[in-house]
């Protein structure tokens, strides 16, 4: 059989997107279905609300966006949660931007790339010879900010004798600058994120508990991206367009085999690990047809689960793979496990698990779902080998 790919290709310019297709060599253009608001790169509306850079149609990525308009609106502090490349800085500015506080600064600090030493000027600053090397007065990050907001980043990372000051910030909204007693107040919206465990490390005193709280008023758990596959089409058409368009190339087309092997890849560096490796799949390309390189062989390897019912999943998992999918039957997974036929298909539901559904690792933290987003389905139009007859669908 003839190998299938999908197109991707521009929009006219009322579309927002690139429409997207995929290419039956038997059947012709099967074109997709329309995406939802959501899942259009809601930077190509023109929008000034900071959703910006957000592409996807994932359940996940709608939850967070959500949670992002009804928190904006408010002073409250927020803490972003995710893993490294997940878009934590994307989603602070959104908030601010979408906020009363939209015409103030939006003023960062990351908290792992600043000496621990350096810390408390950058947040404070300091007078003209507080410390050695303090030649001129500075104003510090808290100040520069004034009624906007500032992003903490990596704040697991803080230093523990800072992090009081810290919490009399947030609660007095007054500090003072290294070598003076002048008390300054100041407006600030604090938004905090972080990759680390933060419970766990108030557990193990590595992190204050009553600054914890503080900042956790509105949590926002962004989804890793192996636990929403159905957005990785998107993504890479979205990235290629950017990177073809910079390099003077026209790609319209991917392999169907290529973007299975995306899209059931873990990718643990997130969308910051994809957009790279598009990038370098763009360079490679010749033609018109993305030219994507062997993706890596080995991964860094993810936490094992940590609660009964991440145990769980994951031995069904392996069991019904073991099984090639059989559920019923002397030999089927059903049996494997001692389980009726009809719990286990409970229970496949319950966490998610079907054969046409790419199954990256399970959750790995509290705060992780995992959102199938079932966009391969079989074409009801067409009888043949289910690699050749696939069209994408989206939720919604």
């Amino acid at each position: 059989m003839a190998s299938v790919a999908y197109g991707i290709h521009k929009a006219s310019p009322a579309r927002s997107l690139q429409d997207l297709e995929i290419l039956h060599p038997e059947i012709g253009n099967v074109p997709f279905t329309d995406l939802p608001e959501y899942g259009v790169p809601l930077h190509k509306q023109a929008r000034s609300d900071g959703l910006m850079e957000m592409v996807g149609a994932s359940r996940g990525l709608r939850s967070v966006i959500d949670q992002v308009e009804t928190v904006a609106a408010t002073d409250s502090s927020v803490l972003i949660e995710g893993e490294t490349g997940t878009g934590k800085e994307l989603i602070a500015r959104a908030i601010h931007t979408q906020s009363e506080r939209r015409a103030a600064p939006f003023v960062k600090l990351n908290c792992a790339a600043i000496p621990a030493e350096l810390v408390e000027s950058e947040l404070f600053g300091h007078e003209k010879g507080a410390f050695t090397g303090a030649i001129n007065q500075r104003l510090g990050r808290f100040e520069a900010a004034h009624r906007g907001t500032l992003f903490l980043d990596e704040i697991g990372d803080m230093p523990l004798n800072l992090q009081v000051k810290l919490l009399r910030v947030l609660q007095e909204s007054e500090f003072e600058r290294l070598g003076s007693t002048h008390t300054r107040s100041v407006d600030v919206r604090i938004v905090a994120a972080t990759n680390q465990n933060l419970v766990g490390m108030v557990a193990e005193k590595q992190f204050r508990m009553d600054l914890y709280y503080r900042l956790n008023v509105f949590p926002i758990a962004i989804p890793p991206l192996r636990h929403r596959p159905g957005d990785i089409p998107l993504l890479v058409a979205h990235f290629v367009q950017g990177f073809a368009k910079r390099m003077s190339k026209d790609i319209s087309k991917i392999s169907q085999d290529a973007m299975g092997a995306l899209m059931r890849y873990p990718w643990p560096g997130n969308i910051r690990e994809l957009q790279n490796y598009i990038e370098r799949a763009v360079i490679l390309t010749k033609g018109d047809v993305l030219q994507t390189p062997a993706l890596p062989s080995t991964v860094i390897e993810q936490r094992e689960p940590i609660t009964l019912e991440q145990s769980e999943r994951t031995h069904i998992l392996k069991v019904l793979k073991e099984s090639n999918w059989v559920v019923g039957g002397a030999l089927g997974a059903a049996a494997r496990l001692g389980l009726k036929r009809t719990t286990l298909i409970d229970r496949m539901r319950k966490h998610g698990l079907s054969r046409d559904i790419p199954q990256g690792p399970l959750p790995d933290s509290r705060s992780d779902t995992f959102d199938p987003c079932p966009i391969l389905m079989r074409n009801e139009n067409h009888v043949g080998p289910r690699s050749g007859n696939a069209r994408i669908k989206f939720p919604g």
